[in-house]
């Protein structure tokens, strides 16, 4: 099981996999089957309990928050 910071859900660990992986907010949503609306509600949520100002430094403020590569989750559900 991957550590994570206090708060962040598995949904959420989800989400910035893909945010690593270069995935918008849109295709976040395609991806997970959820609106693009609650995709950025997710990336927001992220933002705030990473405590990072924007999106694309989530996937790195996971890496050192965890020790944890967000990449790794993302590049194993590819075929």
């Amino acid at each position: 099981m991957v550590k994570a910071p206090p708060g962040i859900t598995a949904r959420q660990r989800e989400v910035v996999s893909l945010i690593a992986a270069g995935c918008s907010n849109e295709e976040v949503a395609k991806r997970l089957d959820i609106s693009p609306r609650t995709a950025k509600a997710h990336s927001d949520a992220l933002r705030q309990k990473l405590g990072v100002p924007r999106r694309r430094q989530i996937p790195a403020a996971y890496r050192l928050a965890t020790g944890d590569d967000p990449l790794g989750d993302a590049l194993a559900g590819d075929p």
